[in-house]
C-alpha cells in the first residue's frame, strides 16, 4: 500500500481550512465540533470533477461521504494520533520538504531556467583535462595548476587533444577524458557554462570546480534530439510457457511477416508480450534521450529516421524488440517545460546562485544589517583544538550578550558558540581565526535567515499553510486507518477465513481453455492449419509444412487462456478440440482445445488478496456505524437547503 499516494488521496478528497468567517453558517456539527458550509461548498466544487461515481456528485450523497471524513478525524485526534512522535516527526519532516519549494528568488530562479532551456536545446560534445585538488587548496597548488593547465591549452591547439591525453592522463591527480554528448543538468554548473561559454573548436580558459581545475575542449554543437513516439512488439526472455520456440526464432518470425506487408498494430495485438502496450498495437507513450532504462532500445528508436519506419529485431534487458516510429519532434516549448527545469535547477548547483539572492531578500525584508557584527570576543577564544574538532566553549563563555536580531528573534552569543562547537571537524586545514570567525557567522546568519523564514512560513504565506493543512489532515486519517482497518484485517486470519467462506459466489476463476492458437493474416492458410490440425498435426508440423526461411504465414500461441486472453476473438466458443476459423485482428485464427477448464472457485490462497481488500471495506462500513453512534452528527437542515440551492444554479 503506497502511503504516499494515500495521504494525497485523503487531501484531494477533504481538505479543509481552520480559519472561518464569523458571518459563516454551521452546516453541521460532530459531537459539538462545528463544520461551516462554506468549508463544505468549496471542497464539493474543488473536487466534483474528480469524483468517478456519478451517484456521489449529488450533495445529499456527497454530504454523507464528508461526515464520515470528519467523523474518522473526529477519532483520530481522540485516540491522541496528533501527538504521537512518528506523526509529528513526519509531519515536520513534510513541512521542510515542503517550505524548499517556497524559500527561493523567483525572478532569479525564472533567469536560470530560461538559461537551462536554452542550453537544453542544443547538445555540446566536448573533452576535458581536470587537475585534482583538495577541498581547501594552498594558492601555491592552485597558481601551479592554473599555469599548469595554460601550458596543456596551448598545446591542445598545437598538437591535437588526443596526444596530450594520451600523455598526461593518470586517472588519479590529472583526467584527460572524452565527454561525448552532453546538455544541461548533465554536468555540475561551473563545467556546463564554461562549456556552453566555449565557441566550438576552441579550448576554454582554466576554471574551477569542486574537483578542481579544467579546460574544456568543444568539438560540436549540434541540436537535441528531441522526442520519439514509437510501438514496438516484444518478445519476452523469461517467457516459460512458449514450448514451441525460442524468443529469437519467434521475433524473426514476426518480422518476416512484416516484411511480407502484414500490420504492425495488428501482429502487436496478436504476439507482442508487453501487456501494457499490446491491446495498443504496441504504441508506447513519448518519450526523450536518457528517458528510457535501456539505452539499447533509446538508440534503435531515435536511430529511425522516417515516420513509419520499423526497425530489424534487437535485443534489450527486457526481451527482443522490433519497433516502429510514429512521431518525432524537437525539444518541448520553454512554457510546458518550465516546472520540470524548475525542479531541476532547484537541485543543481546553480541552486547556490538562488539562495544568495533570497538571504539578500531576507535581510531586507526583516531588517537584518549587511555589516558585520563585531567578533572578536568568538576570536579571542578560540585555539587550535579546533582544527582537529576538539574545542569546547570556555566555562566562563559569554552566553547571554546579545548579537544579532531577525524581526522579533533575538539570536544571542550562545546560538552562535553552538554552531561554532557544533559546526567543527575532525580535521580542518588551518586558517586565520578573524577569516573562520567570519566564514562562520555568515553561514549561521544565512541558516538563521532560512530557519525564521520557515517558521512564518504558515503566517505570511496562505498556499503553504493550505497545503500544511492537507497533509496534516491526510496523515492523521492514514495513521487511523491503518491501526484500525488495514493491519487489524490483514492480521485477523479467523476473520479473513470466514469472510471468504461467507462470500464465496465473490471469489470464482472464470470459464479457461488449454489451447494452442494459430493465427494467420490469410484465410487460406488459416483453412490449412485447420485440417491439419484435425488431422493431429503438431504445431512444429504445421510450421514446417507451411512456413518457409522465407516467409512466415502461421504463429502459434499456446497456453492457459480466459475469454479476455489477447489470441482469442471476444466470440470464441470454449470447448474441446478444433475451433472454427474465427476472423480477429486483421486476421484469421483457428484453436486447438485441449481442455476447457469450467468455472471454479478459487481457493483462500489463490484469493486472497481479493479477500482481504474486501474484508477491509466490510470492516470499515462497520467501524464507521460505530462512530456515528460514539459522535452525535447534528445536520442544520435549513443551511443545507441553501447549500444545495447554491451548488445547483
Amino acid at each position: 500500500m503506497n502511503k504516499y499516494f494515500l495521504i494525497v488521496f485523503f487531501s484531494l478528497s477533504f481538505f479543509t481550512i481552520q480559519a472561518q468567517n464569523p458571518n459563516d453558517k454551521v452546516l453541521f456539527t460532530v459531537d459539538n465540533d462545528p463544520v461551516y458550509a462554506s468549508e463544505f461548498t468549496r471542497v464539493f466544487n474543488k473536487n466534483i470533477d474528480l469524483v468517478k461515481d456519478e451517484s456521489q456528485k449529488n450533495v445529499d450523497e456527497y454530504l454523507k461521504l464528508f461526515i464520515n471524513y470528519k467523523l474518522k478525524l473526529k477519532e483520530a485526534n481522540t485516540l491522541g494520533l496528533d501527538k504521537k512522535p512518528t506523526y509529528l516527526n513526519e509531519l515536520n519532516s513534510y513541512k521542510s520538504q515542503l517550505a524548499a519549494n517556497y524559500l527561493t528568488n523567483s525572478k532569479v530562479t525564472d533567469e536560470l531556467i530560461d538559461e537551462a532551456y536554452n542550453r537544453m536545446i542544443n547538445e555540446i560534445q566536448a573533452s576535458h583535462i581536470l587537475i585534482r585538488l583538495n577541498e581547501n587548496p594552498t594558492p601555491e597548488d592552485t597558481l601551479q595548476a592554473y599555469n599548469r593547465l595554460l601550458k596543456l591549452r596551448d598545446r591542445i591547439s598545437a598538437e591535437g587533444f588526443e596526444t596530450v591525453k594520451n600523455e598526461v592522463h593518470n586517472g588519479k591527480t590529472v583526467y584527460a577524458e572524452e565527454l561525448g554528448y552532453f546538455t544541461a543538468f548533465k554536468m555540475v554548473y561551473n563545467f556546463e557554462t564554461a562549456a556552453y561559454n566555449t565557441p566550438v573548436g576552441e579550448v576554454s580558459m582554466p576554471f574551477k570546480t569542486k574537483f578542481g581545475y579544467h579546460i574544456v575542449v568543444v568539438t560540436d554543437q549540434r541540436a537535441s534530439r528531441g522526442e520519439r513516439t514509437v510501438a514496438h512488439i516484444m518478445v519476452n526472455n523469461q517467457k516459460k510457457d512458449r514450448p514451441h520456440d525460442n524468443p529469437e526464432s519467434r521475433i524473426n518470425d514476426i518480422y518476416l511477416k512484416l516484411q511480407q506487408g502484414e500490420d504492425f498494430e495488428s501482429l502487436a495485438k496478436q504476439f507482442s508480450e508487453d501487456q501494457s502496450s499490446a491491446s495498443k498495437g504496441g504504441m508506447l507513450s513519448p518519450f526523450t534521450g536518457g528517458q528510457l532504462s535501456s539505452i539499447e532500445f533509446e538508440n534503435e528508436a531515435f536511430a529511425l529516421e522516417k515516420i513509419g519506419d520499423v526497425s530489424k529485431p534487437f535485443k534489450t534487458d527486457f526481451g527482443w524488440h522490433i519497433i516502429k516510429l510514429y512521431n518525432k519532434k524537437s525539444v518541448e516549448s520553454l512554457e510546458k517545460m518550465k516546472g520540470e527545469l524548475e525542479g531541476k535547477v532547484k537541485k543543481d548547483s546553480r541552486s547556490k546562485l538562488i539562495n544568495e539572492s533570497l538571504i539578500n531578500d531576507l535581510k531586507e525584508q526583516y531588517h537584518v544589517s549587511n555589516v558585520q557584527p563585531d567578533l572578536s570576543y568568538f576570536e579571542s577564544i578560540l585555539n587550535d583544538d579546533y582544527f582537529v574538532g576538539n574545542w569546547v566553549l570556555p566555562m566562563d563563555f559569554k552566553s547571554n550578550e546579545r548579537l544579532i536580531k531577525i524581526q522579533k528573534k533575538q539570536l544571542t552569543y550562545d546560538d552562535f558558540g553552538n554552531y561554532l562547537e557544533q559546526s567543527q571537524k575532525r580535521k580542518t586545514s588551518k586558517v586565520l581565526f578573524k577569516t573562520l570567525v567570519s566564514d562562520a557567522y555568515h553561514a549561521f546568519l544565512d541558516k538563521e535567515l532560512l530557519t525564521y523564514k520557515e517558521e512564518q512560513l504558515e503566517f505570511e504565506n496562505q498556499d503553504y499553510a493550505n497545503i500544511v493543512q492537507e497533509y496534516r489532515d491526510g496523515l492523521l486519517l492514514f495513521d487511523l486507518m491503518e491501526t484500525e482497518i488495514w493491519n487489524a484485517a490483514k492480521n485477523d486470519s479467523v476473520g479473513l477465513q470466514t469472510y471468504y467462506k461467507n462470500n464465496k459466489d465473490n471469489y470464482y476463476w472464470n470459464e479457461r481453455a488449454d489451447a494452442v492458437v494459430a493465427s494467420s493474416a490469410k484465410k487460406s492458410t488459416i483453412k490449412k492449419v485447420h485440417k491439419l490440425l484435425q488431422s493431429q498435426q503438431t504445431p512444429e508440423q504445421i510450421k514446417e509444412a507451411l512456413n518457409s526461411e522465407n516467409e512466415i504465414d502461421v504463429i502459434f500461441t499456446s497456453g492457459i487462456m480466459d475469454a479476455q486472453h489477447q489470441s482469442l476473438p471476444a466470440s470464441f466458443q470454449f470447448k474441446t478440440g478444433v475451433s472454427d476459423v474465427y476472423k480477429f485482428n486483421d486476421g484469421y485464427i483457428v484453436a486447438n482445445v485441449k481442455e476447457v477448464l469450467p468455472k471454479q472457485l478459487k481457493t483462500f490462497d489463490e484469493a486472497k488478496g481479493a479477500v482481504i481488500s474486501d474484508f477491509q471495506n466490510y470492516k470499515e462500513a462497520n467501524w464507521i456505524l460505530g462512530l456515528e453512534e460514539k459522535y452525535k452528527v447534528s445536520i442544520n437542515q435549513e443551511v443545507l437547503e441553501n447549500v444545495k440551492k447554491q451548488l445547483n444554479n
